[in-house]
């Protein structure tokens, strides 16, 4: 019998890191229960993720799902000037997935029986020996254990530190897919087998291909990309990100539900100031959509039984493309710290806090300085060995 047979846990948000965080605490006996607050399974708009080491490291050391399944992969990273040409090429392999199709994969492994659709958590409370969340369904939940992995927007966040607010890093993130079927032959050798970057004044974009929703088949694989562009916070804000609906998002704008007018905008925009090839993908971008860039750090991770991870913790910007390895850092380590507590989950949350928060810090601080040096300074280098991805550092 394990030091956790009998105890049970409770993780709120069912996404990458809240997923990550359920299979490890599963893995250590707990009696895991996952609430997420959408009604249906998540859609992670087609969106891309850069893999790093620690966001692998289940399909690498625990499941029975081969990784080479879930991923696509490039040898080269590029910069084309707005002309198309080529001012900066190297060899370096990196590779990515779909967000869905990662999300996928990792609730396979979980299961459904104890994931919970459409419970929205809106606080909790706790004592020596139990923490109890509050949903608005009216439901409330006791367990050992609580890890709030609820995100950017978590309610949970005030609790640990009331000071924790979001702040709007003066950019947008336009985002958006093609599947590389309908791209010219032109675009695609010009694309072929890298991330490309073109750097402009006060912007930047990045693209990358991902894996299609049905396969990693080549004829299924998707161009990814992020284009951050200046919007001043004020009226100008507020309008571009009023939906079709009347609706004002605080943190993103879906698909479809962008202002025609904008969208237009964003194609004569990419004609205009980028590489050709590249802004082809834009133009060809049926429904882009729009992501609030904006930093958050909690000064706590820790609170007795709860444990606050991922974006919930810290979310920023996504120039070193950490966000989802942080949050599957911060589960690897609270299990590890769990797992050598003998059994005081209370002594293993305060043990586990400060290395997590030292290293929110650090990623906090390095890639509000890349948004600066692209957004700001404009001194965005290519090949810039300072601007690689990586959770810890450059390259790293």
């Amino acid at each position: 019998m394990t030091e956790y047979s009998t105890a049970s846990a409770i993780v709120v948000g069912g996404s990458i890191g809240g997923l990550t965080a359920a299979l490890l605490l599963r893995d250590l006996g707990f009696q895991v229960d996952v609430y997420e607050r959408t009604p249906t399974p998540l859609d992670g708009r087609g969106s891309g993720i850069v893999l790093q080491p620690d966001t692998v490291r289940w399909f690498a050391e625990r499941s029975q799902q081969k990784l080479e399944d879930l991923r696509t992969a490039t040898s080269y990273v590029q910069y084309l000037d707005p002309s198309g040409a080529t001012i900066h090429r190297e060899r370096a392999r990196w590779t990515y997935t779909s967000w869905g199709t990662f999300y996928r994969a990792l609730l396979a492994d979980f299961g459904t029986e104890c994931y919970h659709y459409g419970e929205f958590a809106c606080g909790f409370s706790q004592d020596a020996n139990t923490a109890t969340v509050r949903f608005v369904s009216g439901k409330t939940v006791s367990a050992d254990l609580v890890v709030f992995a609820d995100g950017i927007t978590s309610p949970a966040r005030e609790y640990f530190d009331p000071a924790a607010t979001l702040t709007y890093s003066g950019y947008v993130g336009w985002r958006g897919t093609v599947a590389l079927s309908d791209l010219t032959g032109r675009t695609r050798d010009a694309l072929d087998d890298a991330i490309t970057y073109t750097v402009i004044p006060n912007s930047h974009i990045t693209m990358y291909p991902i894996p299609g929703e049905q396969s990693l088949d080549e004829e299924h694989r998707l161009m990814n990309y992020v284009w951050y562009r200046n919007v001043p916070a004020g009226p100008q804000l507020t309008e571009l990100l009023t939906d079709k609906r009347g609706f004002t998002g605080s943190v993103s704008v879906h698909p479809g539900q962008v202002q025609d007018r904008f969208v237009t905008e964003l194609r004569a925009a990419a004609t205009a100031q980028l590489a050709p090839a590249v802004a082809e993908v834009v133009a060809a971008t049926a429904q882009p959509y729009l992501q609030v860039l904006s930093d958050v750090r909690s000064s706590r991770m820790a609170l007795g039984r709860a444990a606050l991870i991922g974006d919930a913790a810290c979310a920023s910007r996504p120039h070193a493309a950490a966000g989802t390895a942080k949050a599957a850092a911060d589960a690897w380590t609270l299990a590890d710290a769990l797992s050598t507590s003998s059994g005081d989950i209370t002594a293993a949350l305060a043990k586990w806090e400060p290395a997590q928060l030292q290293l929110s810090d650090s990623l906090l601080r390095r890639v509000v300085d890349m948004g600066e040096r692209s957004q700001v300074r404009s001194t965005w280098t290519p090949g810039d060995p300072d601007l690689r991805f990586g959770l810890y550092g450059p390259g790293r």
